[in-house]
């Protein structure tokens, strides 16, 4: 079998190309979000958030960072702390790989109380290895524990392109394919201590929940995504690492 999909990938190769193309060509580019990359929500006991990552992380598709994936995820945390004050920090690169984020971002990591990876979707696009991605991962994990100490670290669910508008088919199901494979390695991690993993179920993100380049999520699509890791993150802040967050699909 893997042998027959190698054949059928080299003979669907050069409408998978003409199709990268045309995808890069047509899709609007959206800004990050605009905004301080910092806030707090809440009074109390500090509680602090860090989301580090790809362009979900610098907020693309939305307007502000309130309303974007890491304002979202504070909101989530302060409804289920409200005795103490989330302060949250975002750093985000729109088009960043796993490699860029852990050279150009996590020496930009301050103090956090836990700390949440959304990565996979670049790596995909740019045809990584499940292997290479988990070694990236895993050097991203160590060394942002190297410089602020054993804080729990979540790794958000590579998002399903399978399920991203903008992408035309044969491509759609090339890059889900990959995107899954890339979601599978990021599990194994959860074998480390204090690493969890929290899927982004296939269909969460509907069609309407999309931003005008029917690529990233909009605020509708940041507030589901934040909703569905907001499930877990409680779990891992009190102490308790599941290694994967499971949700009925």
């Amino acid at each position: 079998m893997a042998v027959l999909r190698l054949f059928l990938l080299f003979l669907t190769a050069p409408v998978l190309v003409a199709q990268a193309v045309r995808v890069r060509r047509a899709t609007p580019r959206l800004p990050g979000a605009t905004g301080p990359i910092e806030g707090a929500l809440g009074t109390g006991r500090p509680l602090r958030l860090t989301v580090i990552g790809e362009s979900t992380v610098d907020g693309v598709g939305a307007a502000t960072h309130a309303d974007a994936l890491t304002g979202q995820l504070a909101v989530g945390l302060a409804s289920a702390y409200p005795d103490r004050e989330v302060r949250w920090h975002a750093l985000g690169i729109t088009g960043a790989s796993a490699r860029v984020v852990l050279d150009e971002l996590v020496p930009r990591v301050r103090a956090a109380d836990i700390v949440v990876v959304v990565l996979g979707v670049n790596d995909t696009l740019e045809l990584h290895s499940a292997a290479r991605y988990r070694r990236d991962l895993l050097a991203i994990i160590v060394e942002v524990r190297r410089r602020i100490g054993d804080v729990p670290v979540v790794l958000a669910g590579v998002p399903p392109l399978a399920s991203f508008p903008s992408l035309p088919r044969p491509l759609r199901d090339v890059l889900g394919a990959r995107s899954v494979a890339l979601d599978r390695a990021a599990r194994t991690l959860t074998r480390l201590p204090g690493v969890t993993h929290i899927p982004l179920v296939p269909g969460l993100l509907r069609p309407g929940m999309f931003a005008a380049d029917r690529f990233h999520p909009g605020p509708d699509g940041y507030r589901a995504w934040a909703a569905a890791l907001s499930e877990g993150l409680p779990i891992v802040t009190d102490g308790r690492h599941p290694g994967e967050v499971t949700r009925p699909s």
